[in-house]
């Protein structure tokens, strides 16, 4: 498969540079795979699509500030970009400029040092932070590294609406942006249609936004992610499909985590690359936003939703001016 059978043609002015408030008023449109049929409506009317006893799954990962300011011992300046989480002192992280080795220590602040430890390769390194507490010394210092794409640093509405409202275990570097849909409003009404819901970990990395730079589909590698699909989650999963009702992902990364679990509780590392013609095993139902042209995340819901209906949803999200990328709409795939 040719990546450039990916690629869409999407006006600037689409990218949604802020996010829809209140949450649950961005739109929705509605897929159905036997029919392929489209419907357009708004998250707060997502419980009209679905049934009783289907089971929601969300990414209970939370977004850490992770860009880091700091000076090196000579007092020259450097950003520290923590992209990809190992445990909480360390993690892979990406640095620019001259001096960086083995052994510098860059001071974030008195009471916070990043020190590196090994070079992985061009602006990547292994890197251990040394404070007490690493996870609030990242949230006191650092800033939200917001996507690339909207062309501005963080401020103080990134703080709120890039995490999820039940965002609980950190160590994200980017949002699962499926999520940030969900209101504490739009949770309890959707409790109140009998819509169960569950949670698993997965640690964005900053990979989510790596291009991909092979021609065809079959060659691209994602970067290694964390994940932890606990046992009350798997056994929810187990009584739904006993009882007739849906598995549905919120977010290519509940995707990923499940599909690798399969129906075992999984804690580990998952390199599981969807593309077209993967056959899903857990999976019913898919909520997720509008990814980037000839991405890894687009080639994963062509997957679940087929090429051609997928391609075609998009180009009509360009005609009827949905919002596109981490802060806009989304679409359920029934």
């Amino acid at each position: 498969m040719k990546v450039e059978d990916f690629d869409y043609q999407l006006p600037e002015e689409l990218i949604a540079q802020y996010p829809t408030q209140p949450r649950h008023n961005a739109r929705l449109m509605v897929l159905n795979r036997k029919d392929e049929s489209k419907k357009h409506d708004t998250f707060w009317n997502l419980p009209l699509y679905l049934k009783r006893g289907d089971l929601l799954v969300f990414n209970n990962s939370k977004v850490l500030p992770a860009r880091l300011y700091g000076r090196k011992p000579t007092g020259g300046r450097v950003e520290v970009l923590l992209t990809d989480f190992l445990s909480k002192e360390e993690w892979y992280a990406l640095m620019g400029g001259k001096g960086i080795r083995e052994g510098l220590r860059i001071e974030i602040a008195q009471d916070f040092w990043v020190e590196v430890l090994e070079h992985v390769e061009g602006g990547k390194f292994r890197v251990r932070l040394l404070s007490s507490e690493p996870l609030k010394a990242i949230d006191k210092y650092g800033k939200i590294p917001i996507p690339p794409y909207l062309k501005r640093e963080e401020e103080p509405v990134d703080r709120v609406y890039y995490q999820t409202v039940f965002a609980q275990v950190e160590g994200s570097v980017a949002s699962p942006t499926a999520s940030l849909h969900f209101s504490e409003e739009l949770l309890r009404r959707i409790e109140e249609y009998g819509i169960k819901k569950a949670f698993i970990t997965l640690h964005v990395s900053y990979g989510t936004f790596k291009p991909v730079k092979v021609q065809e589909v079959e060659l691209h590698k994602v970067d290694p992610e964390y994940v932890n699909v606990p046992e009350e989650t798997i056994k929810l999963i187990e009584e739904t499909k006993r009882a007739g009702g849906r598995v549905v992902a919120v977010g290519t990364t509940v995707v990923r985590a499940l599909e690798t679990a399969g129906f075992r509780p999984f804690e580990g590392w998952t390199e599981l690359y969807i593309y077209p013609n993967y056959t899903f095993k857990v999976v019913d139902a898919l909520i997720t936003n509008f990814h980037l042209p000839k991405s890894s995340l687009l080639f994963l819901v062509c997957a679940f939703g087929g090429k051609d209906y997928i391609m075609r949803a998009y180009a009509e999200a360009v005609k009827e001016r949905y919002r596109f990328y981490s802060y806009g709409d989304g679409m359920l795939i029934l």
